[in-house]
């Protein structure tokens, strides 16, 4: 980055940290982890906030309060039930790890207070043991995420093009600790966040509205939607055909095994391999349903086809499962095919 803008920020680290806060205690979001705050409330709403927007996680964070109100007792659940009420909010490794986090927590006599002994506990890193411990605990860590790096980027006109954000928040991590107050860290970091959230978009950010505008060089330039630069995603293109199969009132989905990687004992509908088809024959049955999603680096295609009848007949394999349509609620569906399933279901003839 352009040394002379970092340094000029830093040099004036007391104005800005003053003008962010000023900011954030006039204009912070009113969000049930703010409210009372406690370590539990900010551990869930970290986890939930992982690849996930503030908006799609409010209701998710009203159900698990009030059905695991404190680490005793999500430490106490059982995995099924933790799984249920994170269904719909995907990476469901999120979840497994944060029950894992809870049992660890209860055997311990005190929780840990720096963010070295955090990231020990599954499924925390850097960023997210900054947050707890900075809000929670008062350490001076400061968080490092994609916002951070937007805002920081812009105020310092950084030109250098970063493969993705996370090797970009390794460089702009000693700036965003360098501009870290000593008193009310999690404030801050909360302030660069909301920041980050609610004015600096990726387009068309809010400048006029800005607290820092007048430190920032991207703005002075004209040009601050050109910052960060960051090289452009390769997506990669699949298709994955399923099948629809009922029988007897009961819709056959595919359960994942216990030790799948991504989506351990949840239900989905079978694809044409599961199912014991060639992608082949599964296509020459009708097309009922096409969507479309994104997971990391993979622009998927799903093609939901009505399986022949020879599959009700052989559907005997293990992680098939026939499950009667009144039921379905009571499984763990992964989000989409929930929203599939219903959907089909909704519109199909009587």
């Amino acid at each position: 980055m352009p040394r002379s803008h970092a340094e000029a920020l830093v040099a004036a680290k007391s104005v800005f940290q003053s003008a962010l806060l000023g900011w954030y205690r006039i204009h912070a979001r009113q969000l049930p982890w703010r409210e009372a705050p406690s370590l539990y409330k900010t551990v869930v709403s970290e986890f939930m906030l992982q690849q996930t927007q503030v908006k799609t996680v409010l209701p998710y964070f009203a159900r698990w309060l009030d059905a695991l109100p404190d680490f005793a007792a999500l430490a106490a659940a059982p995995e099924a039930r933790v799984l249920k009420l994170w269904e719909g909010l995907g990476y469901y490794s999120r979840a497994r790890n944060l029950h894992r986090l809870a049992q660890a927590l209860a055997a311990r006599a005190t929780p840990p207070r720096t963010p070295a002994e955090w990231q020990e506990l599954p499924g925390v890193g850097p960023y997210t043991a900054a947050a707890i411990t900075s809000i929670s605990f008062d350490a001076q860590a400061a968080c490092v995420d994609g916002n951070v790096v937007r805002i920081l980027a812009r105020l310092t006109a950084d030109a250098t093009e970063y493969r993705d954000s996370a090797s970009a928040s390794k460089v702009f991590a000693p700036l965003a600790q360098a501009l870290l107050p000593p008193a009310a860290p999690g404030d801050h970091n909360q302030a660069m966040m909301e920041l980050g959230a609610t004015v600096c978009f990726r387009q068309k950010p809010l400048c006029l509205t800005c607290p820092v505008r007048k430190l920032c060089a991207g703005a002075r330039q004209g040009e601050p939607e050109s910052f960060p630069r960051l090289a452009p995603k390769q997506m990669e293109q699949r298709t994955v055909v399923r099948v629809w199969c009922e029988r007897n009132g009961a819709l056959l989905l595919h359960r994942a095994p216990p030790g799948a990687k991504r989506l351990a004992n949840q239900h989905e509908l079978p694809t044409a391999e599961h199912a014991g088809l060639t992608e082949a024959v599964a296509i020459q049955g009708e097309l009922i349903a096409r969507k479309k999603r994104g997971i990391t680096r993979y622009q998927i295609t799903e093609c939901i086809h009505r399986a022949p009848p020879q599959v009700a007949r052989a559907a005997t394999r293990p992680d098939l499962v026939w499950v009667p349509l009144d039921q379905l609620d009571a499984l763990t569906l992964s989000g989409p095919h929930r929203r599939w399933v219903a959907e089909i279901l909704a519109r199909r003839t009587p």
